[in-house]
């Protein structure tokens, strides 16, 4: 018997550094390279519309031929922060190609997040909610009071 022949399945295998973790698939660290490359590269880019703009998301395709880039815009231009980021869209592109060194550089597109619109919008709903009394036995002790007409139960059960 041969000792250099490999007896491991063939397949893939997930690479796992010395610590023994595995790590990131190969799509979430360039999804996160290219979103450091674009975030340093508006720093560099002089215009105003950009000055106030954070990218919080991006997401390459598995082809790498589109990628996906959400951004928020602190005030009330996101309009305007959106044109600037289209008309510099190649420049990211050639910057993402030339510091990634990628055979295939993705086209870009760029939405606006608004997952900080929303969070906002349920801490305000939180905040409008009427208080828990705590004086209501039905809360404090788990169980609640049932509706008129169900006092057996919902429709259904025994």
């Amino acid at each position: 018997m041969r000792e250099d022949v490999d007896l491991m399945p063939r397949g893939r295998k997930q690479r796992q550094d010395r610590s023994g973790a595995r790590q990131y698939p190969r799509t979430a660290r360039l999804n996160e390279l290219c979103q450091q490359i674009v975030a340093d590269e508006l720093r560099l880019i002089d215009d105003e519309r950009l000055e106030l703009v954070t990218i919080t998301f991006m997401r390459v395709d598995r082809d790498m031929s589109r990628g996906l880039v959400m951004f928020t815009a602190l005030g009330e231009d996101e309009a305007g922060a959106l044109e600037a980021l289209e008309s510099h869209r190649v420049r990211l592109q050639a910057a993402i190609g030339r510091q990634a060194s990628m055979r295939r550089t993705p086209e870009l597109r760029f939405e606006v997040d608004r997952v900080v619109e929303t969070g906002n919008r349920i801490e305000q709903l939180l905040r409008d909610a009427p208080p828990v009394r705590e004086d209501h036995p039905e809360l404090t002790d788990g169980r609640y009071k049932l509706a008129e007409g169900f006092e057996d139960g919902p429709p259904g059960r025994a």
